[in-house]
This record gives C-alpha cells, structure tokens and sequence, in this order.
C-alpha cells in the first residue's frame, strides 16, 4: 500500500516552485510554501495567483476550484514551519551549496520519516542527499516548467534510495496526473541529457554567425517540427539557469565538449542578458517577464512574404542580396524516389511547367503513378478540387532523358546520397543545359561546393534541402556555397516563396542546419539507450511529455530511416571530428542487421504488427 501524502512542503517560490505548490494544491493536498523573507514570500503569492487567474480566464478552472486551491496553500516563512509535513520538495537556484544547506537544515526540522526531495534539473542527487542522516530517503523529483502543464516527472533514485520511497513517490506522481519515469542519478537525466546539448550547439551556430538567430528558431520550428526554436527556448529557461545546467553535465557528465557552455552563454549571463525575465537574451522583450518579443538592432527589416500567385512573380525575401532574383517558369526534376515524387507535385501545384526526367522508363512511369495518386488522395480530403488536380498534372511532362533540361530556367537534382553520381549528374547538366539556369541539389549531407565543382558554372549552383516529408515540411534550406552568386540565392528565394516555403539561408557545412542540430540530439538518445540508462518508451515519453516534442527521437529515426540517420552522422562526424558526434555503436549495428525503421518493419521497434 503506498504512503497517503497529506501535507507537503515546498521551499523555494520562484517560477517552478510556485508551480509545484500549484499542482499539489489543485489536486487535494494542503501545502506549505517556504520561502526566505516576506518579499520573496509575496513574489512567489503573486506568481500562484497569476497562474491561477490565467487558467480562470482561459476557461481551465473554474472560480470556486481556484478558491479551493488558495484556501490549500500555507504562506510561510522559513524552514521551521515544515516539521509536520510529509513530504518536502526543494525548488531553489541549481547551487549545490545551497542546496546541501537546505537539505541538512530540513533534516533538523522534519520528521524522521518524511522525504525529502529536490526538483534539481541537473545536479546529483546523491551530492545533495549525503547533506542529511538519511540518505535513503532522498530522492529526486524533477518537474517541468510550466510545473501545472507538462505530464512528466522524473524520479531520480540514488545507489541508495529505498524502494518503497520510489514506489511512494511514483504513485503520488500518478495521483498528480503525471506521468513518471524512474531513472537512476546521472547528470541531466533524460531530458536535459539530450536537450542542452542541442540548444548549447543552436547557439554556437549562432555564435559563429553561420546563420541568424531568426533562421536557426524558424528552421527547428518549421523543418524540425518542434514546438519552439533554440535560442528562444533558453531565453525562457533563462540563460543563467541554461549555464548552471551545462556546466554541470559538463563537469559531472564525461566532460563533453558539447555540453561545455558556448562562450557566449557566459558572455550574456555575466552582462544580465538572462532571457525573459531580464527582458533581453537572444531576443528583446516588451518588458522584464513579458513574453513579447520587441524589435531590436538584429530584427531582420522585414519578413519574407510568399507571393499570391507564383511562378510570374519573382519577388524574395527581404533578407536577399542585392542581385535580383532570375525571372523562372520551367523546372526541371530529376530523380524517381520519395522527394523527387514530393517535388515534382509541389512545383507542379504551385503552378511551375514541370519536366521528370530519370535515365529509365520504368521508373518515370513509377513516379507518375506515385504523383496521380498522392494528388487523387489530395482531392479524397478536400484538400484540391479534381479540376485543380488535372490542371497540375497538365503542367508535367514526363522524360526518360536528361537532353530534354536544355530549355528549362532551373533543375532540382534528387537522386541518390551518392557524390560520384550527384557530381557526374551535373557534368552533364553543365553541358545540357542554357547558360544562367540554376541548379540546384536536394542534399542532405553532402557538400554541395563538391558538387557544384564538376560544372564550369560553380557560382549557379546550390542546395535546396527540402526536410522530409518534403510535401508537409514548409521549410527549404538554400545553402550557399563560397562560389554561389548573389543572383542565385535570390533566385532560389524567389522561387521557394513562391511554393509557399519559408527559407533559411545557410553555409555549405554538414547538416546545414536543422540535420545539424537534429541527428546529434537522436544519437545521444542512441547512446543513453545503449548505456542501459533508460528505455525505448522512457527516453521517447521524456521528450515528449517534459519537452515538449511531438514525437520522442526513437520515433523519428525508425521514421526517418537508421541508415539514413546514420549516413547524416556519419557526415558531421567526418567534417567536424568531435568525439561527441561519433554515430552510436548501436545505430550501426543495428544497420548492419537490416533493422532500418518503418520500412522494413523493425528498428528501434517492432512495426510488423501495425
């Protein structure tokens, strides 16, 4: 039978702690909220009722409930005032001499049998529980911010946790509605295990000046599909909580140097640059705390806008080089697989005279089935009308031999990851086609200045990486190489805006960006699975439910591919040569097995019976 916790402590009243007491509060357990003195006492009441009040006007609780949870909550000053309760839960700044100060003073003042917890996001469990005389009652219970909203809890158990305080604490989280995974004490956990390394790498792209801040959150945003860009999510978390968090997992966590703080994370947090709650980080806010981002000196003059109607218009985004962009009405598509299907519909539908050109006939006419049915499918939605769908199949042609390109104003290339044939492809496209067409590379891991070197026209060509799946993915990547002309680049705008896209404008580097920051977040989950630290289902629900995502990285490689993904690390692995990046032994062996995701029915998971 679980322990029955009636009254719970909670120290520490800022933005989590505050959260916490509101989530116990509003499911039937009294609560006593510690802080150090009357102002920061009060700070943390109004934080209570601004939440609260929110959730009132958006319809999510009703007046008397809110009243109810109020009338549950003990305001108090100090540690004395926790003697009675049966649980206490530290929420204060991630210092572990604060911490371990704490936990002995509430080791004075708490019962004997009460359990003491932190919220703690990436310090050891274990250092902040040898503080006490009972050790075997400390326990980590890391919430997530907003602590009301997201589902998960980790529960964090040392080498010497007793049982019954993790099944206790377990089936507590399960009265609060949460859902828990139960992990051993490691720095960062799961989540912020896998998430800081990613956003500690957003903001060296960012540093480094490959591409701006706007570009690196819109891309993740729209090519990732996650719910929020990098460098605006640690402004939220806030820089100096985000530096806290590095320098632990970095110290504690194997000295990775992907997780050694960006220079200029320190850089902000010394000069009170911390995010939102000092009202400037990567961006300007309205005001401190104000979710409202403001124009600054690095706002961009204006957004992109895509046209009305679109092959006639050639006007880019605002971002452009001064170079106009090329007037282009024919596109060329080569390629027979997944992307050059979706492409050869998305430019067909956006109005574009399309030429499918692939070597064999065969597998043009597989393409031209894949097209006609993806867009009669498109008609069974509602999503176009049938006299929409016969107008876009009108506007393809259909060709078994490359010669027929010699008229067209672009060529998108989507054949197989492989240089040699991607570079003697564009050979022979230097050769057939008119001067001043653009040509353009779907790569999603090659170079494309390697490519763009078997033509004699280097500065015509660039990349165009589509994120998969490329038909639903409203991003495009233009990479830009050292040779890429200004014209180019405009061109390439011009014509993404006028499919709908949003674009990004990057470097010729591995990944470019969204691969960049993507695949090494899902190789860390790899190698967290292959420590034996969590499970499948455990790190895919840590991601999901604590972050946010929309599906856990296990989900996305068996989607994406294994050899796929393992093809992308293995090319930011070459170019950069950090260790970090080393493609995970299991991902490879489990290549080598054949067990490549969804489409051979087994990769991380079992897909033969769904």
């Amino acid at each position: 039978m679980a322990r029955e916790f009636t009254r719970v402590g909670v120290v520490g009243l800022g933005t989590m702690g505050a959260g916490i007491v509101e989530v116990f509060a509003r499911n039937g357990v009294d609560v006593v909220a510690v802080e150090i003195s009357e102002a920061a006492l009060a700070r943390g009441r109004a934080t209570l009722t601004r939440s609260t009040d929110r959730a009132v006007a958006k319809g999510k609780l009703a007046e008397d409930d809110r009243d109810a949870l109020h009338s549950r909550v003990d305001f108090q000053v100090g540690l004395d005032a926790l003697h009675a309760v049966d649980l206490v839960i530290e929420a204060v700044p991630e210092h572990l001499d604060l911490k371990r100060r704490i936990f002995a003073e509430l080791d004075r003042v708490c019962r004997p049998d009460t359990i003491l917890a932190t919220n703690t996001s990436s310090l050891s469990v274990t250092d902040i529980s040898v503080a006490t005389q009972r050790p075997q009652q400390v326990v980590g219970l890391h919430f997530f911010n907003p602590a009301p909203v997201m589902k998960l809890v980790e529960v964090v158990r040392t080498v010497v946790t007793a049982a019954d305080v993790v099944d206790d604490v377990e089936a507590l989280c399960a009265r609060l509605g949460k859902v828990d995974v139960t992990i051993d004490d490691r720095a960062g956990f799961i989540a912020n295990a896998l998430l800081f390394g990613y956003l500690n790498h957003a903001v060296s792209m960012f540093e480094t000046r490959y591409a701006t801040r706007e570009d690196i959150d819109v891309a993740m945003k729209l090519g990732g599909g996650l719910p929020m860009g990098p460098l605006a999510l640690l402004d939220l978390i806030g820089l100096d909580t985000s530096y806290e968090i590095l320098n632990t997992m970095y110290r504690h966590g194997g000295r990775d140097r992907r997780h050694a703080p960006t220079p200029l994370i320190r850089q902000m947090v010394t000069a009170g640059l911390l995010g939102r709650k000092s009202g400037r980080g990567f961006y300007t806010y309205e005001k401190p705390g104000s979710p409202k981002v403001v124009p600054d000196e690095q706002t961009p003059a204006a957004t992109q806008q895509a046209p009305e109607s679109a092959p006639e218009s050639t006007g880019g985004s605002a971002g452009s080089k001064p170079a106009g962009p090329a007037a282009v009405t024919t596109v060329g598509l080569v390629g027979v697989g997944v992307i050059a299907t979706g492409l050869v519909e998305v430019f067909a539908r956006a109005g574009y005279e399309v030429l499918s050109v692939d070597g064999d006939v065969a597998p043009t006419a597989g393409i031209s089935e894949a097209v006609r049915a993806s867009l009669d499918e498109g008609v069974a939605r509602g999503d176009l009308s049938a006299a929409d769908r016969d107008a876009t199949l009108a506007r393809i042609t259909w060709s078994a031999t490359l010669e027929q390109l010699a008229d067209v104003d672009l060529v998108v290339e989507a054949v197989a990851e492989e240089l040699g044939g991607k570079q003697a492809l564009f050979a022979r496209l230097d050769e057939i086609c008119k001067p001043g067409v653009l040509l353009a590379t779907t790569t999603s891991s090659l170079p494309v200045i390697e490519v763009a070197m078997a033509t004699q026209r280097p500065a015509d060509v660039l990349g165009l990486h589509f994120p998969d799946p490329t038909a639903r993915r409203p991003l495009v990547e233009v990479v830009r190489t050292v040779h890429t002309s200004g014209e180019a680049t405009a061109t390439a705008q011009a014509v993404c805006a006028a499919l709908g896209r949003t674009t990004v404008v990057c470097g010729d580097r591995a990944g470019f960006v969204v691969d960049a920051l993507l695949f090494p977040y899902l190789n860390d989950a790899v190698r967290m699975l292959e420590a034996g630290y969590a499970s499948v289902d455990d790190i895919d629900h840590a991601m999901k439910l604590g972050c946010g995502y929309p599906v856990g990285p296990f989900a996305v490689l068996d989607s994406v591919g294994l050899d796929v993904s393992l093809a992308i690390q293995r090319s930011l692995y070459r170019e950069q040569r950090e260790p970090g990046l080393a493609p995970a032994p299991l991902l490879e062996h489990l290549v080598t097995a054949g067990y490549l995701g969804h489409r051979t029915g087994r990769g991380f998971r079992d897909h033969t019976g769904r």
